[in-house]
């Protein structure tokens, strides 16, 4: 099947962009589960891919070349993404990353992560799912030492559940994974998370190796309190877990739990974070180190919140219980905000309220969350250390 797209879509395809939008097609077509051809408006070959909705968009480039897309071509992405993660791969003190990571891989559309030895295959389209034979295929024949799989359905379709087992054996509940040596328990088949954030691995590894020692941290939007269990394994003397999530709390007692540590210089709240930051203030409570990694967007009865409006709110809450000299670790994974804008809103919060601050570090995507420099969007972590002082 051939599919026309506009001369801006054509310019942009021949830069290596891999995403398609609705306007991109000369005229609109309903997606199909083949793989297409893309052409230009005078009908000359440009791509190979497919059209799937999601998101971000209605279709991904897979190949500039003209070649069957079939189990052999997944085969080809699959082995180049595990050779280009071998030093993961070797290092024994981690055993949960990502291993393949969609566009940056060569598929947009499709990520897996490894947790020990089992997969977890999450499909943003249903395009990709109805093509998924295809794919576990060439998946088993790279990988076979994988002993299970689980996958997650991450496109709108009533009739599948959010979840669901694969292939091979099942994990046992939780399973228990490493990261810098430390571990996390993690549930492979409960909802669309496991109970660990892959992404935010270096922070996580930056706080083990001590960044926090000796110091006091809190933790919002902590969902299960990894970022607090590094900073204690890395000799915090306390740290506050803050989650508006009832789970929240189980969640994270289990996190400590599984390394050793008991709960009494580690709490664990269970509130709605900007109300925590009144309570704290009334109760003249201060932290040395404060951790500000909420989702883009969340709702409750009180407060819409999203980073791209309300972050800065968050920014100016957390000088008012920081210590006179403290730490802010500021992280989005918000695509809609670039890094420029993010810091930008940071440093315009702390500029108001009047504090003498200094950029100390910043993080990207950890390297086996592959990304290409023709898709800025798709490196959508931004992560900014900042030594406060008041």
């Amino acid at each position: 099947m051939e599919i026309k797209v506009t001369t801006i879509a054509e310019k942009k395809i021949r830069r290596g962009y891999p995403l398609l939008q609705k306007e991109d097609l000369v005229k609109a077509v309903k997606p199909t589960d083949q793989w297409v051809t893309f052409v230009n408006e005078a009908g000359r070959f440009l791509a190979k891919g497919y059209l799937g909705e999601q998101n971000k968009g209605i279709g991904w480039i897979l190949s500039k070349k003209d070649e069957p897309i079939q189990v052999s071509f997944f085969e080809k992405l699959f082995k180049k993404a595990k050779q280009d993660r071998e030093v993961y791969f070797l290092d024994e003190t981690t055993t949960a990353f990502r291993i393949f990571n969609g566009e940056g891989d060569g598929l947009g559309g499709l990520i897996i992560d490894l947790y020990e030895s089992f997969a977890v295959f999450s499909w943003y389209n249903k395009t990709l799912f109805q093509n998924k034979q295809q794919i576990v295929e060439a998946f088993k024949q790279v990988f076979p030492e994988i002993t299970g799989a689980y996958e997650k359905i991450r496109f709108s379709e009533a009739s599948l559940p959010e979840s669901q087992f694969m292939y091979g054996n099942e994990a046992p509940e939780p399973l228990l994974v490493k990261e810098n040596g430390i571990h996390y328990a993690t549930y492979l088949n409960e909802g669309l998370m496991t109970g660990i954030f892959l992404d935010q691995k270096e922070v996580r590894g930056v706080l083990a190796e001590g960044l926090a020692a000796g110091k006091s941290v809190l933790n919002m939007f902590s969902y299960t309190g990894a970022f607090s269990v590094a900073a204690k394994i890395g000799g915090a003397s306390q740290t506050t877990s803050v989650d508006l999530a009832k789970r929240s709390l189980p969640k994270t007692q289990e996190q400590f739990q599984v390394n050793g540590l008991g709960l009494e210089e580690n709490k664990i709240v269970v509130m709605d974070v900007f109300e925590y930051f009144k309570y704290a203030a009334r109760k003249s409570l201060t932290f040395d180190v404060i951790v500000l990694d909420p989702p883009s967007f969340a709702r409750n009865k009180k407060k819409v919140f999203s980073v791209a409006k309300n972050y800065g709110e968050l920014v100016e809450d957390s000088v008012d219980i920081l210590s006179k000299e403290g730490m802010l670790i500021a992280s989005t994974n918000a695509a809609n905000v670039s890094r420029e804008k993010f810091q930008k809103m940071i440093e315009e919060s702390l500029k108001k309220k009047q504090v003498r601050f200094k950029k100390m570090n910043e993080f990207h995507l950890p390297s086996d969350f592959k990304t290409i420099s023709s898709f800025e969007e798709g490196n959508y972590l931004k992560v900014f250390f900042y030594q406060i002082s008041k």
